[in-house]
């Protein structure tokens, strides 16, 4: 089941000042460097489609795949009939097209939400599944050395539009055991017509991950890892990045884990 049911409705205003364009000429940067003539693009786990409209102005063609309806509503919506971008309802770890592509990426923490390890596997079953030979597959996570150095806190976010006013509260637990942060949201929405307010709450899961759990993971799908690095500065990956980023290559073969 999706974590973004009713969140979905109010995602791209919580993400409003998301620097869509900045990430898109890095992950766009990533692809010219380790796969120069890279033309299409699968994009799994790519909510309500921000990244994708950025990559089709850069030339590829992107299908994007999407658990969450209302994300996937959201990015439809925002289709102007380029035939470069497809939207297609599908679990990461299930989905299978029967096609196959330059780059896969899956963005904004998607593999995180993968919290067991046969969950990260067949999420990268997937990926191995529709590259093309030789294809790259670039994704980004919660770093563990980071998190558990600088470690989740309560954090308040107000955001209003011309209808709504937003408060969300996000209240982390940790379970170290796991590996595991549980984000339990509380949004309160105002609605500044009628003055009515309402609560959504909503809880979601999310993995650290560690460099050589990932390496030994992806050996046994079938990729070879060409670099790692913190997301959006490349800086050597330490205990001060919470985010990181993986690009690597498919090779022959793969196993389950």
């Amino acid at each position: 089941m999706s974590v973004f049911n009713e969140y979905a409705r109010y995602y791209d205003l919580f993400y409003r000042d998301k620097d869509y364009t900045g990430e898109t000429d890095y992950v766009h940067n990533l692809i010219q460097t380790h796969s120069p003539g890279a033309k299409t693009i699968l994009n799994l786990g790519c909510g309500s489609g921000r990244h994708d409209h950025f990559l089709v102005d850069k030339g590829y063609a992107v299908t994007g795949v999407d658990l969450s309806e209302e994300m996937l509503a959201a990015a439809r919506d925002a289709v102007t009939g380029n035939g470069a971008l497809e939207y297609v309802q599908g679990d990461v770890r299930t989905v299978r097209l029967g096609k196959t592509y330059d780059v896969v990426v899956s963005l904004f923490h998607v593999m995180s939400y993968q919290v067991a390890n046969p969950d990260l596997m067949a999420a990268f079953a997937t990926v191995h599944s529709h590259l093309n030979p030789g294809g790259i597959f670039i994704f980004d996570c919660w770093y563990g050395p980071g998190v558990l150095t600088d470690r989740p806190v309560v954090r308040v976010k107000d955001l209003e539009d011309e209808n709504i006013a937003v408060t969300r509260i996000a209240q982390p637990i940790m379970h170290p055991n796991e590996n595991v942060v549980d984000v339990n949201y509380r949004v309160f929405l105002r609605d500044k017509a009628s003055g009515g307010v309402r609560e959504i709450r909503e809880t979601h899961r999310m993995r650290y991950l560690f460099a050589p759990e990932v390496q030994q993971m992806l050996a046994a799908s079938g990729f070879e890892l060409h670099t790692s690095e913190e997301w959006l500065t490349a800086a050597h990956l330490g205990f001060a990045n919470w985010n990181a980023v993986f690009v690597c290559r498919k090779i022959a073969g793969g196993v389950s884990f």
